[in-house]
């Protein structure tokens, strides 16, 4: 699943980083983007782009072209969820 799939208030957790640019892919990793790491759509720009994301207890902002490097899986609800 991508995160341009998700809408609004949905939590998801990242499985995995694809392969693409190794800078971005560090930069990503260095944020906290690591397998297993829950997080919530907060926002979504009225384009679609950017989305912005609730992880780690502080709010990212992401283009979708680039956050497609993140391989992810939609979560039920809050419950299941550490943010």
């Amino acid at each position: 699943m991508r995160i341009s799939e998700l809408n609004i208030s949905d939590y998801a957790r990242i499985v995995a980083l694809k392969k693409g640019d190794k800078l971005y892919r560090q930069r990503l990793i260095a944020m906290g983007l690591l397998p297993g790491t829950p997080f919530k759509v907060s926002r979504i720009a009225p384009l679609g782009d950017p989305i912005e994301i609730e992880i780690r207890g502080f709010a990212l902002s992401l283009r979708k072209a680039e956050a497609d490097i993140l391989e992810i899986e939609l979560l039920k609800g809050p419950a299941h969820v550490m943010l």
